[in-house]
């Protein structure tokens, strides 16, 4: 694909996906727009071996828009970074078609691996704000991960991931995350812990007061039982 068919597909992309943009000239100030043209740019540079160019490249992008793509990574058709700033793609990173991230998202590695370090995305998959995925496993199809989660090990399709560390607390997505590009509509495990242990709590402190009744009935029976013998 040509450097022009790259821009217009972006154009597409940015309006589809940001209700903010009114109109096509805006998407050439979009600071995702410029790193994902630069990258692929420093990618072309990359996979010809002119790796200083591409990497000079990709570090005036990343000046320039706060969004850090390393050119060795690969790239589907349609990804769309949401404002950006504080996005970081490892150079083994793999993304497939119509992958959305928003700001401060992370696709890194551990710092434990060699060769193969960083995640790879599969379509549709949607990471929310301040995401961290970190490690060279796969995010399946059409799966969301929630914000500020962290998630080091590997999620199934259509799954939705939330917290520290990630949970499996969704299978099964019926929408695909880029068709309501919902961050907030996700389960929280831990409200619904609470929600359990305060429920339990209750349960037990009811038990107590019944117990607590039958020791002073039976108490007051034993009481009864002596003085009517004393008598």
């Amino acid at each position: 694909m040509g450097m022009i068919s790259y821009i217009k597909e972006e154009i597409k992309v940015i309006r589809e996906r940001d209700p903010a943009i009114k109109s096509n000239m805006e998407v050439f100030l979009y600071p995702s727009f410029k790193a994902i043209i630069m990258y692929r740019a420093a990618h072309k540079l990359y996979r010809k071996k002119h790796y200083f160019l591409a990497r000079w490249v990709s570090q005036r992008a990343a000046r320039k828009t706060g969004i850090e793509i390393h050119p060795g990574a690969k790239i589907g058709k349609g990804l769309f970074i949401d404002h950006g700033s504080g996005v970081i793609i490892g150079e083994t990173a793999e993304l497939g078609d119509n992958v959305t991230l928003y700001q401060g998202v992370t696709l890194g590695g551990t710092g434990k691996e060699q060769g193969k370090r960083h995640p790879t995305l599969k379509d549709n998959v949607m990471v929310s704000a301040g995401a961290k995925v970190l490690g060279s496993f796969t995010i399946g199809e059409n799966s969301k991960i929630g914000a500020g989660s962290v998630v080091l090990k590997e999620v199934p399709p259509n799954c939705t991931v939330v917290g520290v560390p990630g949970r499996v607390v969704r299978m099964g997505n019926i929408k695909i995350p880029r068709s309501d590009m919902d961050q907030i509509d996700l389960p929280d495990p831990i409200s619904n812990d609470i929600r359990e242990l305060q429920a339990d709590n209750i349960r037990m402190h009811r038990r107590i007061m019944d117990m607590e009744r039958k020791l002073r009935s039976a108490a007051e029976t034993k009481k009864e039982i002596k003085e009517d013998e004393s008598i």
